[in-house]
Protein backbone atom coordinates (compact mmCIF):
# COMPACT_ATOMS: atom_id res chain seq x y z
CA UNK A 1 0.00 0.00 0.00
CA UNK A 2 2.84 2.32 0.88
CA UNK A 3 4.63 1.75 -2.90
CA UNK A 4 1.54 2.39 -4.44
CA UNK A 5 0.85 5.66 -2.46
CA UNK A 6 4.54 6.68 -2.74
CA UNK A 7 3.91 5.60 -7.39
CA UNK A 8 0.75 7.76 -7.06
CA UNK A 9 2.73 10.79 -5.87
CA UNK A 10 5.70 10.88 -7.73
CA UNK A 11 3.49 10.65 -10.88
CA UNK A 12 1.97 13.91 -9.82
CA UNK A 13 4.65 15.69 -8.87
CA UNK A 14 5.96 14.59 -12.92
CA UNK A 15 2.74 15.75 -13.92
CA UNK A 16 2.69 18.97 -11.70
CA UNK A 17 6.63 19.93 -12.97
CA UNK A 18 5.88 19.01 -16.93
CA UNK A 19 2.70 21.54 -16.62
CA UNK A 20 4.80 24.13 -14.72
CA UNK A 21 7.46 23.70 -17.46
CA UNK A 22 5.21 24.00 -20.46
CA UNK A 23 3.31 26.79 -18.44
CA UNK A 24 6.95 28.55 -17.80
CA UNK A 25 7.67 28.04 -21.67
CA UNK A 26 4.95 29.27 -23.30
CA UNK A 27 4.97 32.74 -20.84
CA UNK A 28 8.46 32.86 -21.48
CA UNK A 29 7.25 33.13 -25.61
CA UNK A 30 4.39 35.24 -25.38
CA UNK A 31 6.10 37.83 -23.06
CA UNK A 32 9.42 37.96 -25.34
CA UNK A 33 8.12 38.05 -28.50
CA UNK A 34 5.36 40.56 -27.77
CA UNK A 35 8.22 43.21 -26.48
CA UNK A 36 10.24 42.68 -28.69
CA UNK A 37 7.97 43.50 -31.25
CA UNK A 38 6.65 46.47 -29.38
CA UNK A 39 10.34 47.77 -29.36
CA UNK A 40 10.99 46.68 -32.66
CA UNK A 41 7.90 49.50 -34.14
CA UNK A 42 8.86 51.59 -31.64
CA UNK A 43 12.41 51.81 -32.95
CA UNK A 44 14.00 50.80 -29.61
CA UNK A 45 17.27 49.27 -30.34
CA UNK A 46 19.31 49.36 -27.32
CA UNK A 47 16.05 48.26 -25.28
CA UNK A 48 15.53 45.53 -27.61
CA UNK A 49 18.84 43.92 -27.81
CA UNK A 50 18.79 44.17 -23.65
CA UNK A 51 15.98 42.05 -23.58
CA UNK A 52 16.90 39.28 -25.73
CA UNK A 53 20.29 39.61 -23.75
CA UNK A 54 18.11 39.13 -20.38
CA UNK A 55 15.91 36.39 -22.02
CA UNK A 56 18.71 34.65 -23.15
CA UNK A 57 20.22 34.19 -20.19
CA UNK A 58 16.60 33.43 -18.41
CA UNK A 59 16.65 30.51 -21.10
CA UNK A 60 20.24 28.96 -20.01
CA UNK A 61 19.21 28.93 -16.89
CA UNK A 62 15.87 27.29 -17.66
CA UNK A 63 18.08 24.80 -20.12
CA UNK A 64 15.47 25.95 -22.34
CA UNK A 65 17.20 25.65 -25.78
CA UNK A 66 13.68 26.69 -28.20
CA UNK A 67 13.94 29.81 -26.14
CA UNK A 68 17.06 30.76 -27.29
CA UNK A 69 16.55 30.15 -30.56
CA UNK A 70 13.72 32.99 -30.63
CA UNK A 71 16.49 35.43 -28.79
CA UNK A 72 18.60 34.46 -32.18
CA UNK A 73 15.97 35.17 -34.23
CA UNK A 74 14.77 38.29 -33.06
CA UNK A 75 18.11 39.82 -33.50
CA UNK A 76 18.86 38.64 -36.79
CA UNK A 77 15.59 40.48 -37.45
CA UNK A 78 16.68 43.34 -36.70
CA UNK A 79 20.03 43.20 -38.34
CA UNK A 80 18.02 42.25 -41.78
CA UNK A 81 16.69 45.94 -41.19
CA UNK A 82 20.39 47.52 -40.61
CA UNK A 83 21.29 45.59 -43.88
CA UNK A 84 23.90 43.54 -41.50
CA UNK A 85 23.22 40.39 -43.58
CA UNK A 86 26.76 38.43 -42.21
CA UNK A 87 25.50 38.92 -38.53
CA UNK A 88 21.97 38.03 -39.41
CA UNK A 89 23.76 35.00 -40.77
CA UNK A 90 25.30 34.00 -38.22
CA UNK A 91 22.30 34.56 -35.59
CA UNK A 92 20.22 32.24 -37.98
CA UNK A 93 22.06 29.85 -38.22
CA UNK A 94 22.21 29.36 -34.41
CA UNK A 95 18.53 29.39 -34.44
CA UNK A 96 18.43 26.35 -36.82
CA UNK A 97 20.84 24.55 -35.11
CA UNK A 98 18.82 24.62 -32.18
CA UNK A 99 15.26 24.43 -33.79
CA UNK A 100 16.93 21.34 -35.84
CA UNK A 101 16.21 18.87 -33.26
CA UNK A 102 12.90 20.95 -31.69
CA UNK A 103 9.07 20.57 -33.05
CA UNK A 104 8.09 23.24 -31.41
CA UNK A 105 5.51 24.39 -34.56
CA UNK A 106 5.54 28.05 -33.42
CA UNK A 107 8.85 28.62 -32.83
CA UNK A 108 9.60 26.47 -36.36
CA UNK A 109 6.78 29.32 -38.35
CA UNK A 110 8.62 32.06 -36.37
CA UNK A 111 12.09 31.10 -37.85
CA UNK A 112 10.86 30.17 -41.51
CA UNK A 113 8.86 33.42 -41.55
CA UNK A 114 12.06 35.71 -40.80
CA UNK A 115 14.30 33.56 -42.56
CA UNK A 116 12.08 33.74 -45.90
CA UNK A 117 12.53 37.77 -45.59
CA UNK A 118 16.46 37.45 -45.27
CA UNK A 119 16.38 35.93 -48.27
CA UNK A 120 13.99 38.03 -49.94
CA UNK A 121 16.37 41.31 -49.33
CA UNK A 122 19.38 38.54 -51.04
CA UNK A 123 17.09 38.86 -53.88
CA UNK A 124 16.57 35.04 -53.61
CA UNK A 125 12.63 35.27 -54.09
CA UNK A 126 12.41 31.44 -54.60
CA UNK A 127 14.03 30.80 -51.72
CA UNK A 128 12.05 33.04 -49.64
CA UNK A 129 8.83 31.81 -51.36
CA UNK A 130 9.98 28.26 -50.51
CA UNK A 131 10.75 29.42 -46.65
CA UNK A 132 7.12 31.35 -46.54
CA UNK A 133 5.77 28.13 -47.45
CA UNK A 134 7.56 25.99 -44.94
CA UNK A 135 6.72 28.82 -42.38
CA UNK A 136 2.79 28.49 -43.68
CA UNK A 137 3.08 25.02 -42.98
CA UNK A 138 4.32 24.62 -39.16
CA UNK A 139 1.86 27.22 -37.97
CA UNK A 140 -1.38 25.57 -39.05
CA UNK A 141 0.30 22.48 -36.96
CA UNK A 142 0.49 24.70 -33.70
CA UNK A 143 -2.33 25.14 -31.35
CA UNK A 144 -4.79 28.63 -31.54
CA UNK A 145 -3.33 31.57 -29.93
CA UNK A 146 -2.16 35.37 -29.88
CA UNK A 147 0.97 34.44 -30.99
CA UNK A 148 -0.23 32.14 -33.83
CA UNK A 149 -2.65 34.87 -34.86
CA UNK A 150 0.38 37.49 -34.52
CA UNK A 151 2.93 35.51 -36.59
CA UNK A 152 -0.12 34.04 -38.97
CA UNK A 153 -0.14 37.80 -40.11
CA UNK A 154 3.28 38.04 -40.88
CA UNK A 155 3.19 35.23 -42.88
CA UNK A 156 0.09 36.02 -44.70
CA UNK A 157 1.70 39.46 -45.80
CA UNK A 158 4.81 38.10 -46.56
CA UNK A 159 3.33 35.74 -48.72
CA UNK A 160 1.61 38.58 -50.85
CA UNK A 161 5.11 40.32 -51.20
CA UNK A 162 6.01 37.71 -52.57
CA UNK A 163 3.53 36.73 -54.95
CA UNK A 164 3.84 40.51 -56.50
CA UNK A 165 7.56 39.64 -57.03
CA UNK A 166 6.25 37.05 -58.69
CA UNK A 167 3.65 38.86 -61.22
CA UNK A 168 1.20 36.84 -59.16
CA UNK A 169 -1.29 40.46 -58.28
CA UNK A 170 -4.29 38.63 -57.83
CA UNK A 171 -3.37 36.17 -55.22
CA UNK A 172 -1.27 38.68 -54.01
CA UNK A 173 -4.24 40.42 -53.03
CA UNK A 174 -6.09 37.71 -51.61
CA UNK A 175 -3.07 37.19 -48.72
CA UNK A 176 -3.32 41.39 -48.09
CA UNK A 177 -6.87 40.76 -47.55
CA UNK A 178 -6.34 37.37 -45.17
CA UNK A 179 -3.24 39.70 -43.35
CA UNK A 180 -6.03 42.67 -43.00
CA UNK A 181 -8.56 40.35 -41.23
CA UNK A 182 -5.72 39.76 -38.44
CA UNK A 183 -4.76 43.55 -38.09
CA UNK A 184 -5.46 46.27 -35.59
CA UNK A 185 -2.49 48.32 -36.62
CA UNK A 186 -3.17 49.71 -40.01
CA UNK A 187 0.31 47.92 -41.48
CA UNK A 188 -1.70 45.88 -43.66
CA UNK A 189 -4.28 47.97 -45.08
CA UNK A 190 -1.05 50.76 -45.34
CA UNK A 191 0.60 47.50 -47.71
CA UNK A 192 -2.93 47.48 -49.49
CA UNK A 193 -2.71 50.69 -50.45
CA UNK A 194 0.92 50.30 -51.54
CA UNK A 195 -0.20 47.51 -53.76
CA UNK A 196 -2.87 49.01 -55.68
CA UNK A 197 -0.74 52.49 -56.03
CA UNK A 198 1.29 50.46 -58.04
CA UNK A 199 -1.50 49.12 -59.79
CA UNK A 200 -2.29 52.51 -60.92
CA UNK A 201 -6.11 52.86 -58.96
CA UNK A 202 -6.14 55.99 -56.86
CA UNK A 203 -9.14 55.87 -55.74
CA UNK A 204 -8.66 52.68 -54.07
CA UNK A 205 -4.83 53.45 -53.30
CA UNK A 206 -6.32 56.59 -51.05
CA UNK A 207 -9.07 54.77 -49.20
CA UNK A 208 -6.95 52.17 -47.88
CA UNK A 209 -4.10 54.79 -47.24
CA UNK A 210 -6.43 57.12 -45.23
CA UNK A 211 -7.43 54.23 -42.95
CA UNK A 212 -3.90 53.30 -42.04
CA UNK A 213 -3.10 56.75 -41.47
CA UNK A 214 -5.76 57.59 -39.09
CA UNK A 215 -5.40 54.21 -37.45
CA UNK A 216 -1.93 55.59 -36.71
CA UNK A 217 -2.72 59.39 -35.69
CA UNK A 218 -5.49 57.45 -33.28
CA UNK A 219 -3.00 55.40 -31.58
CA UNK A 220 -0.73 58.36 -31.76
CA UNK A 221 2.29 56.72 -32.06
CA UNK A 222 5.31 57.22 -34.10
CA UNK A 223 6.62 54.01 -34.71
CA UNK A 224 7.75 52.16 -38.00
CA UNK A 225 4.21 51.80 -38.94
CA UNK A 226 3.29 55.41 -38.76
CA UNK A 227 6.79 55.88 -40.42
CA UNK A 228 5.80 53.43 -43.41
CA UNK A 229 2.27 54.89 -43.68
CA UNK A 230 3.33 58.83 -43.60
CA UNK A 231 5.86 57.85 -46.58
CA UNK A 232 3.36 55.81 -48.99
CA UNK A 233 0.59 58.97 -48.26
CA UNK A 234 3.52 60.96 -49.53
CA UNK A 235 4.11 59.09 -52.04
CA UNK A 236 0.17 58.95 -52.78
CA UNK A 237 -0.21 62.93 -52.93
CA UNK A 238 2.95 63.33 -55.73
CA UNK A 239 1.23 60.65 -57.73
CA UNK A 240 -2.15 62.85 -57.50
CA UNK A 241 -0.14 66.03 -58.19
CA UNK A 242 -1.37 67.51 -54.57
CA UNK A 243 2.75 68.66 -53.62
CA UNK A 244 1.65 71.08 -50.55
CA UNK A 245 0.31 67.73 -48.50
CA UNK A 246 2.59 65.32 -50.02
CA UNK A 247 5.59 67.45 -48.62
CA UNK A 248 3.53 67.65 -45.19
CA UNK A 249 3.09 63.91 -45.40
CA UNK A 250 7.24 63.33 -46.26
CA UNK A 251 8.46 65.66 -43.88
CA UNK A 252 6.70 64.21 -40.98
CA UNK A 253 7.73 60.85 -42.50
CA UNK A 254 11.40 62.01 -42.13
CA UNK A 255 10.43 63.25 -38.40
CA UNK A 256 9.43 59.51 -37.21
CA UNK A 257 12.60 58.68 -39.35
CA UNK A 258 14.65 60.49 -37.23
CA UNK A 259 13.33 58.81 -33.84
CA UNK A 260 13.26 55.18 -35.62
CA UNK A 261 16.70 54.89 -37.41
CA UNK A 262 18.01 52.76 -34.96
CA UNK A 263 16.42 50.36 -36.24
CA UNK A 264 15.02 51.46 -39.59
CA UNK A 265 18.18 52.77 -40.88
CA UNK A 266 17.55 51.89 -44.56
CA UNK A 267 14.44 53.74 -44.89
CA UNK A 268 15.82 57.28 -44.79
CA UNK A 269 16.77 57.33 -48.10
CA UNK A 270 13.43 56.26 -49.57
CA UNK A 271 12.20 59.40 -48.09
CA UNK A 272 15.21 61.08 -49.79
CA UNK A 273 14.36 60.13 -53.15
CA UNK A 274 10.43 60.48 -52.51
CA UNK A 275 11.34 64.21 -51.76
CA UNK A 276 13.88 64.36 -54.53
CA UNK A 277 10.70 63.53 -56.77
CA UNK A 278 8.60 65.58 -55.14
CA UNK A 279 10.58 68.99 -55.42
CA UNK A 280 11.77 68.05 -59.47
CA UNK A 281 7.94 68.06 -60.29
CA UNK A 282 7.09 70.95 -58.14
CA UNK A 283 10.35 72.67 -60.11
CA UNK A 284 12.78 73.44 -56.95
CA UNK A 285 16.15 72.65 -58.34
CA UNK A 286 17.78 73.58 -55.20
CA UNK A 287 15.89 71.70 -53.41
CA UNK A 288 16.22 68.66 -55.38
CA UNK A 289 19.49 68.40 -55.88
CA UNK A 290 19.13 68.48 -51.75
CA UNK A 291 17.41 65.55 -51.64
CA UNK A 292 19.32 64.17 -54.23
CA UNK A 293 22.84 64.29 -52.75
CA UNK A 294 20.87 63.42 -49.25
CA UNK A 295 19.72 60.37 -50.96
CA UNK A 296 23.32 59.30 -52.07
CA UNK A 297 24.65 59.99 -48.98
CA UNK A 298 22.25 58.60 -46.56
CA UNK A 299 23.02 55.29 -46.38
CA UNK A 300 26.79 55.88 -45.92
CA UNK A 301 26.32 58.45 -43.19
CA UNK A 302 23.58 56.63 -40.73
CA UNK A 303 24.79 52.98 -41.28
CA UNK A 304 29.03 53.66 -41.23
CA UNK A 305 27.95 54.75 -37.33
CA UNK A 306 25.53 52.48 -36.56
CA UNK A 307 26.69 49.16 -37.64
CA UNK A 308 29.99 50.02 -35.80
CA UNK A 309 27.72 50.06 -32.40
CA UNK A 310 25.62 47.17 -33.56
CA UNK A 311 28.81 44.70 -34.68
CA UNK A 312 30.12 45.71 -31.13
CA UNK A 313 26.41 44.55 -29.52
CA UNK A 314 26.26 41.74 -31.99
CA UNK A 315 29.74 40.60 -31.01
CA UNK A 316 28.77 40.96 -27.49
CA UNK A 317 25.95 38.88 -27.71
CA UNK A 318 27.73 36.40 -29.58
CA UNK A 319 30.49 36.04 -27.34
CA UNK A 320 28.49 35.59 -24.75
CA UNK A 321 26.79 32.73 -26.18
CA UNK A 322 29.97 30.99 -27.10
CA UNK A 323 30.85 31.89 -23.10
CA UNK A 324 27.88 29.68 -22.32
CA UNK A 325 28.74 27.08 -24.93
CA UNK A 326 32.08 26.99 -22.92
CA UNK A 327 30.22 26.17 -19.76
CA UNK A 328 28.55 23.36 -21.32
CA UNK A 329 31.72 21.92 -22.30
CA UNK A 330 33.49 22.22 -19.66
CA UNK A 331 30.67 20.38 -16.92
CA UNK A 332 30.60 17.75 -20.22
CA UNK A 333 34.25 17.33 -19.47
CA UNK A 334 33.83 17.02 -15.61
CA UNK A 335 31.07 14.30 -16.74
CA UNK A 336 33.12 12.60 -19.03
CA UNK A 337 36.06 12.61 -16.26
CA UNK A 338 34.39 11.07 -13.46
CA UNK A 339 32.34 8.95 -15.96
CA UNK A 340 35.78 7.24 -17.23
CA UNK A 341 36.26 6.16 -13.34
CA UNK A 342 33.73 3.60 -13.21
CA UNK A 343 32.96 3.62 -17.42
CA UNK A 344 36.56 2.91 -19.26
CA UNK A 345 34.54 2.35 -22.59
CA UNK A 346 33.15 5.93 -22.36
CA UNK A 347 36.54 7.49 -23.22
CA UNK A 348 35.79 6.39 -27.37
CA UNK A 349 32.54 8.37 -27.11
CA UNK A 350 34.28 11.22 -25.31
CA UNK A 351 36.81 11.35 -28.33
CA UNK A 352 34.13 10.92 -30.92
CA UNK A 353 32.07 14.12 -29.30
CA UNK A 354 35.56 16.15 -29.48
CA UNK A 355 36.60 15.01 -33.04
CA UNK A 356 32.72 16.07 -34.37
CA UNK A 357 33.26 18.82 -32.11
CA UNK A 358 36.00 20.30 -33.90
CA UNK A 359 35.14 18.86 -37.45
CA UNK A 360 31.80 21.15 -36.62
CA UNK A 361 34.37 24.03 -35.81
CA UNK A 362 36.32 23.75 -39.17
CA UNK A 363 33.24 23.45 -40.77
CA UNK A 364 31.67 26.79 -39.89
CA UNK A 365 35.03 28.88 -40.48
CA UNK A 366 34.59 27.22 -44.28
CA UNK A 367 31.24 28.33 -44.67
CA UNK A 368 31.78 31.34 -43.19
CA UNK A 369 34.67 31.95 -45.54
CA UNK A 370 32.25 31.14 -48.36
CA UNK A 371 30.05 33.59 -47.28
CA UNK A 372 32.15 35.90 -47.26
CA UNK A 373 33.03 35.68 -50.27
CA UNK A 374 29.46 35.50 -51.87
CA UNK A 375 28.51 38.43 -50.04
CA UNK A 376 31.38 40.03 -51.84
CA UNK A 377 30.76 38.68 -55.52
CA UNK A 378 27.08 40.04 -54.75
CA UNK A 379 28.52 43.52 -53.93
CA UNK A 380 30.14 43.27 -56.94
CA UNK A 381 27.93 42.89 -59.36
CA UNK A 382 25.59 45.29 -56.97
CA UNK A 383 27.57 47.99 -57.86
CA UNK A 384 28.79 47.04 -61.57
CA UNK A 385 24.70 47.15 -62.30
CA UNK A 386 24.15 50.37 -60.28
CA UNK A 387 26.80 51.64 -62.82
CA UNK A 388 25.33 50.49 -65.85
CA UNK A 389 21.74 52.16 -64.86
CA UNK A 390 23.74 55.24 -63.91
CA UNK A 391 21.80 55.34 -60.82
CA UNK A 392 22.39 58.11 -58.15
CA UNK A 393 23.15 55.40 -55.34
CA UNK A 394 26.37 53.52 -57.45
CA UNK A 395 28.85 55.73 -55.84
CA UNK A 396 27.63 55.41 -52.29
CA UNK A 397 27.79 51.83 -52.53
CA UNK A 398 31.46 51.30 -54.23
CA UNK A 399 32.99 53.71 -51.57
CA UNK A 400 31.73 51.03 -49.27
CA UNK A 401 33.59 48.52 -51.49
CA UNK A 402 36.58 50.08 -52.40
CA UNK A 403 37.12 52.80 -49.29
CA UNK A 404 40.71 52.97 -49.95
CA UNK A 405 40.59 53.51 -53.46
CA UNK A 406 38.38 56.99 -52.76
CA UNK A 407 40.40 57.79 -49.85
CA UNK A 408 43.86 58.00 -52.18
CA UNK A 409 42.26 59.49 -54.69
CA UNK A 410 41.20 62.70 -52.31
CA UNK A 411 45.11 62.59 -51.16
CA UNK A 412 46.17 63.05 -54.58
CA UNK A 413 43.58 65.59 -55.30
CA UNK A 414 41.15 66.72 -52.20
CA UNK A 415 39.26 68.96 -54.60
CA UNK A 416 37.57 66.16 -57.25
CA UNK A 417 34.24 66.07 -57.23
CA UNK A 418 31.26 63.41 -56.52
CA UNK A 419 31.18 63.35 -60.62
CA UNK A 420 34.99 62.95 -61.12
CA UNK A 421 34.73 60.52 -58.22
CA UNK A 422 32.11 58.55 -60.16
CA UNK A 423 34.10 58.33 -63.33
CA UNK A 424 37.23 57.61 -61.41
CA UNK A 425 35.13 54.89 -59.95
CA UNK A 426 33.86 53.67 -63.45
CA UNK A 427 37.50 53.14 -64.92
CA UNK A 428 38.08 51.23 -61.64
CA UNK A 429 36.08 48.98 -62.67
CA UNK A 430 37.21 48.34 -66.37
CA UNK A 431 34.42 50.30 -68.42
CA UNK A 432 35.41 51.30 -71.42
CA UNK A 433 34.87 54.68 -72.69
CA UNK A 434 32.19 53.47 -75.21
CA UNK A 435 30.36 51.56 -72.28
CA UNK A 436 30.75 54.53 -70.21
CA UNK A 437 29.06 56.98 -73.08
CA UNK A 438 26.20 54.68 -73.17
CA UNK A 439 25.98 54.41 -69.54
CA UNK A 440 25.72 57.75 -68.49
CA UNK A 441 24.53 59.19 -71.72
CA UNK A 442 26.93 61.30 -72.98
CA UNK A 443 28.92 61.14 -76.73
CA UNK A 444 32.29 58.80 -76.71
CA UNK A 445 34.27 62.23 -77.68
CA UNK A 446 33.46 63.84 -74.26
CA UNK A 447 34.62 60.69 -71.97
CA UNK A 448 37.54 61.25 -73.78
CA UNK A 449 38.16 64.43 -72.68
CA UNK A 450 37.18 63.56 -69.20
CA UNK A 451 40.15 60.94 -68.99
CA UNK A 452 42.00 63.54 -70.49
CA UNK A 453 41.16 65.99 -67.40
CA UNK A 454 40.97 63.09 -64.82
CA UNK A 455 45.03 62.78 -66.09
CA UNK A 456 45.76 66.56 -65.19
CA UNK A 457 43.68 66.13 -62.07
CA UNK A 458 45.75 63.25 -60.61
CA UNK A 459 49.11 64.20 -62.32
CA UNK A 460 48.54 60.47 -64.26
CA UNK A 461 52.02 60.44 -66.40
CA UNK A 462 51.96 60.38 -70.38
CA UNK A 463 53.19 57.08 -70.68
CA UNK A 464 51.26 55.24 -67.77
CA UNK A 465 47.65 53.56 -68.95
CA UNK A 466 44.89 54.88 -67.05
CA UNK A 467 43.70 51.95 -66.05
CA UNK A 468 46.96 50.71 -64.98
CA UNK A 469 47.37 53.79 -62.54
CA UNK A 470 43.84 53.01 -61.01
CA UNK A 471 44.26 49.25 -60.31
CA UNK A 472 47.47 50.09 -58.36
CA UNK A 473 45.26 52.37 -56.09
CA UNK A 474 43.98 49.41 -53.72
Amino acid sequence: MKCILLSIVAIILVSCNQRSKKEFRENFDTSLLKQNEKFRLEGEYDSLVNLNKRYYKQADKANYEEGKALCYINLAEVNISLENYQKSQILFDNAKEILNHSENAIHKARFYNVYGRFNMELRRVDKAFEYNKEAMRWIRQSENSELKKNILFNIYLREATYLMQKKQPQKALEYFQKARRLDDTGLAACAISDYIYMNKKMDSAKKYVMQAYYNTKAKGKKDGIALYTSTILGEYYIADKQYDKAEQALMEALEIDDKTKRIYAYYTKYIYNDLRTLYEQKGDKEKAYFYLKAYTEAKNKTNTALLKTINQDMESFIAGAKEDSEKHKNKMQWVVFLSLAVFALSGTYAWRIISSLRKRKRDLKIEAEKLRNRMDSKKQEEIIELARKNDPEFLTRFREIYPEFIDKLLMINPDLENSELTFCAMLKLHFTSKEIASYTLVQHRTVQQKKYRIRKRLNIPTETDTYHFFDGLN
